[in-house]
């Protein structure tokens, strides 16, 4: 049986004339873009160009929403009122959204991007800000994060689907979470290890920790970071290694594949 697997990537990742992901020719390799909506990277300009490519391509597009932190890159833990934080989620989909639409596209998914990523699975009441200003929506969207996150069941309590997703160019602990970027060697960027990292979390349904530990990720989605060095060629060599072993790569977000 063929194996279906989507392949996420964080894109729009610059302000004016900075630019750090290479937008172009990686909408042209995954199958769902994560554009930053302007709170730690992103502006007006990009998110258009994105969404224009996305939809020349056929990627669907998702918002990558962040805490306020542009000076920090969005990677900062903020102590941020779960009400503030819930009106800017909604406010960073619904800016998205709109330039989607002048492109002929929508938003169809959620993720969270750096810190708040990982606060939505240890701080209960900035999940339940997120998960309450997704669900606000006028059409509920999925969210995509990590199968052992907190934050899944609290998705799930407010009638949200759950898109788990694997990390092919990051390292994890015992227990499933993402060694932190601040340790040497969590940011995987040899070929070979992060095809063979994608090819078990696609098709054996697993990945291997730090200390050695096979563990349980049955995940629909693969993420590669924009932002990794040589992040055009790492993609590209996750899909055609991934295709040769008979994956086939889809949408995750059910009715646009």
């Amino acid at each position: 049986m063929t194996t279906k697997m989507d392949l996420n990537c964080d894109l729009g990742e610059g302000l004016g004339v900075w630019r750090l992901t290479e937008d172009e020719a990686l909408l042209e390799i995954v199958t769902s873009a994560n554009v930053a909506c302007g709170f730690h990277a992103g502006d007006p300009s990009i998110m258009r160009r994105v969404c224009a490519g996305a939809v020349a391509n056929g990627v669907v597009v998702g918002a990558q929403v962040a805490y306020p932190d542009l000076a920090g890159f969005g990677r900062r833990f903020l102590d941020i009122d779960p009400e503030d934080l819930a009106d800017a989620v909604v406010y960073q989909i619904g800016a998205l959204d709109a330039i989607a639409r002048t492109q002929g596209t929508r938003v169809r998914y959620v993720k969270a991007h750096g810190a708040l990523y990982h606060a939505l699975g240890t701080v209960p009441d900035q999940a339940e800000a997120f998960c309450r200003a997704v669900a606000s929506w006028d059409a509920p969207l999925p969210v995509v994060c990590s199968p052992v996150s907190a934050v899944v069941e609290i998705a799930a309590h407010h009638g949200l689907e759950v898109l788990a997703e694997g990390f092919v160019d990051r390292r994890y602990h015992d227990d499933g979470t993402l060694v932190a970027r601040s340790r040497s060697g969590a940011v995987i960027d040899e070929v070979d290890e992060v095809v063979n990292q994608a090819l078990g979390l696609a098709i054996d349904g697993e990945v291997v920790s730090i200390a050695g530990l096979r563990l349980r990720q049955n995940v629909q989605t693969l993420c590669i970071h924009g932002d990794t060095p040589a992040a055009v060629s790492l993609a590209r060599s996750v899909r055609e290694a991934l295709e040769r072993h008979g994956v086939e790569w889809v949408s995750a977000v059910r009715g646009t594949d």
